[in-house]
């Protein structure tokens, strides 16, 4: 619809032309309107053209103005004034464009087959480049951020696309802005989605990372046991030191029993009894000598 009000200007000339070159009242075509005066079809053909060279522009397009085939930069936002018949525009969109990678069978650097897809946001910043300098600046720049994925996570290692993708991001980002700014096209960022690993491969790193949380498992129980152990020597050693100690800690344990409302009771046999029932033996046995 909108490319039939720009050309009515330029069929309503022709007819005019026509019309006066066979002679005819150009209001003759119209078959009831002969009656019209001219003047008045020369103003409501003046008021076509005006309002054909009127054009309203939104706040996130610009209209690159080509003037006989020659452009003469962009236009925009708001309301423009094009010359009919003379003036072309092209309306570029300058809000950022989501772009989806399709998926790429990539073979890392450590021979491993991986299938991986991305997503690559961008925005035209020079709406002049982006129509003079390449014919379709989407399919261009979905080919090289395609190009690019499969040569950057070709030289990466499998356990840098898991572990790095911020670095893989950031490099792909860099590459293909490098690529697309001759033609007014800013990579805003790309983002890996999805990297689809072999069932084997995926088998073994499951078995793998089990096998490394077991380990840390075992770790972590050894060194509590050598914790508590060291606990105890010291404890040990306060309680030899001091004997006074032992009996506060026996003193606990009968209350601690008390409290479990059980029917055996335990009482503590004092070291220092069986001590002097050894010196007694001793001193038996040294006067039976």
């Amino acid at each position: 619809m909108r490319g039939f009000f720009e050309a009515l200007p330029f069929l309503i000339f022709v007819a005019v032309f026509i019309a006066l070159l066979t002679g005819k009242n150009p209001l003759s075509y119209l078959g009831g309107l002969t009656m019209v005066s001219p003047l008045i079809f020369l103003g409501i053909l003046a008021v076509i053209f005006l309002l054909s060279a009127l054009k309203i522009i939104p706040e996130y397009e610009r209209a690159v103005v080509f003037r006989l085939g020659r452009v003469i930069g962009s236009k925009g936002p708001g309301i423009i004034i094009v010359i009919p018949l003379i003036d072309r525009i092209v309306r570029v969109s300058l809000r950022t464009v989501t772009l989806d990678v399709p998926t790429q069978d990539i073979i890392t650097k450590d021979n491993v087959s991986v299938q991986v897809d991305a997503v690559v946001y961008f925005r035209v910043v020079d709406p002049v480049k982006a129509i003079v300098e390449v014919e379709d600046y989407l399919y261009a720049t979905s080919q090289i951020a395609q190009t690019t994925l499969r040569s950057v996570c070709g030289e990466a290692e499998l356990d840098e696309l898991l572990s790095q993708r911020d670095k893989i991001n950031l490099k792909l980002q860099e590459i293909i802005d490098r690529q697309t700014d001759p033609w007014g096209v800013k990579v805003v960022a790309v983002e890996l989605k999805k990297i689809d690993l072999p069932d084997d491969l995926r088998k073994a790193i499951a078995r793998q990372a089990e096998a490394e949380r077991e380990r840390r498992a075992k770790i972590i129980s050894a060194e509590a046991e050598y914790q508590a152990a060291q606990k105890l020597l010291e404890a040990a050693k306060i309680l030899a030191s001091e004997p006074i100690a032992i009996q506060l800690r026996y003193l606990e344990t009968l209350h601690t029993i008390g409290l479990q409302n059980t029917k055996t009771v335990v009482f503590p046999f004092p070291f220092e009894f069986l001590e002097l029932m050894q010196g007694l033996k001793k001193k038996q046995d040294s006067n039976q000598r």
